[in-house]
């Protein structure tokens, strides 16, 4: 019992192993605000955790113009921050300030001087770190520039989400603009046919139509359940039927764990408009279309097959590599989806050859970090 208390004592509490556990204690406390960019709500969640790491009596963040948040003594410095910004940005690089920068009448201020680091986001200042303390050290020196670095580092990872949010957006209005004009066009026209030979049919087909097109153009959330996204499959279905009557035949095979899966929007749909448009809209006599959702573990293994026409292989590259000059609704841009959400083993898989149909088959995650509909 002696010999492990003795263990404990030099190899978990030595000085260095509980300095080493602060830092990076205080670092992951910062890190949530700062992913989000530099704003004052962020600013003010994370500069008190930014302080301890340089253990300062007072720091301020700011962006390239005036003060976002101040923590620690010496508030009534706050508005020579500006001032401060101005000449930082002048040099771009970390400045020493002295006493004739920081006038103060309180004799027993601990702001005496303050060291300034520009924090730079694709080589872009957007803001300073700003540490205040008694007098200056080219530790006290390095050691904020250091931490701009990293805050900067951490700012620059909330860019690119920033970045990939806003292209995962445009993508999916891409998608949504790819919508078959033919399909609505042809929907309505089926409706039509019943008004007056099966008004009750043409009401509910027009319901559907309606929840179809509320669902493929809502203007939230970039993920669904795979229920819901089933959901808007079975009405795009439903209103195809209508169209092809005994021409086209559906099979759905879901297991019902994977219903509360969150999935990319719009990421079943296109696969089976692509396997009715391509698969069997050319083919004579009836075709069929089979989706399948599947329990796999971890995975939820969602697989969309027609025994249409067929495709070739490398028209199916080039429609997965983003060639606009294909008329594949949408292919390439699920592929996209799927891959920047849950990384590239997560990317479409695609069976097909002329004359022999075509499979698609889809992995997601049963749970990814971020993911949530």
């Amino acid at each position: 019992m002696t010999t492990m208390r003795a263990w404990r004592r030099t190899h978990l509490g030595t000085e260095a192993d509980r300095a080493t556990f602060r830092t990076l204690h205080s670092a992951s406390l910062a890190s949530p605000a700062l992913r989000r960019g530099l704003t004052a709500e962020s600013a003010e969640r994370s500069i008190r955790h930014l302080r301890s790491l340089l253990g300062t009596p007072a720091m301020a963040l700011t962006d390239t113009a005036t003060a976002l948040a101040w923590d620690g003594t010496g508030a009534h410095h706050r508005d020579q921050t500006d001032a401060l910004v101005t000449a930082t940005l002048e040099r771009g690089a970390t400045r020493v300030f002295d006493r004739p920068d920081l006038a103060c009448g309180d004799s027993g201020c601990p702001v005496r001087t303050a060291v300034v680091s520009p924090l730079v986001v694709e080589e872009r200042i957007v803001g300073t770190l700003q540490a205040f303390a008694p007098y200056s050290t080219a530790g006290l020196a390095r050691a904020a520039d250091e931490v701009a670095t990293w805050v900067s580092g951490q700012l620059e990872l909330a860019e690119l989400d920033a970045s990939r949010t806003r292209a995962i957006e445009a993508e999916v209005r891409a998608l949504r603009a790819q919508i078959s004009p033919h399909f609505i066009y042809n929907s309505l026209g089926a409706i039509a046919s019943f008004v007056r030979t099966d008004p009750d049919r043409a009401r509910e087909l027009l319901l559907e139509f309606a929840d179809f097109t509320r669902y493929s153009f809502r203007s939230h959330g970039d993920f669904t359940t795979l229920a819901e996204e089933l959901r808007s499959v079975e009405r795009y279905l439903l209103l195809e039927q209508a169209r092809f009557g005994d021409r086209l035949t559906v099979t759905l095979s879901i297991a019902p764990e994977v219903l509360p899966v969150a999935v990319p929007f719009l990421c079943i749909q296109p696969l089976v408009e692509n396997a009715v448009r391509h698969g069997l809209a050319n083919v004579e006599g009836a075709g069929h279309v089979r989706i399948v959702a599947l329990d796999r573990g971890q995975e939820c293994v969602i697989e969309v097959e027609d025994d249409g026409v067929g495709e070739d292989p490398e028209r199916v590259r080039r429609a997965l590599a983003g060639d606009t000059a294909l008329d594949s609704v949408g292919l390439g841009n699920v592929d996209s989806r799927l891959r920047n959400t849950f990384g590239d083993d997560f990317g479409l898989v695609v069976e097909t050859a002329p004359g022999a149909g075509t499979k698609v088959i889809v992995r997601v995650p049963k749970f990814a970090p971020g993911v949530q509909p």
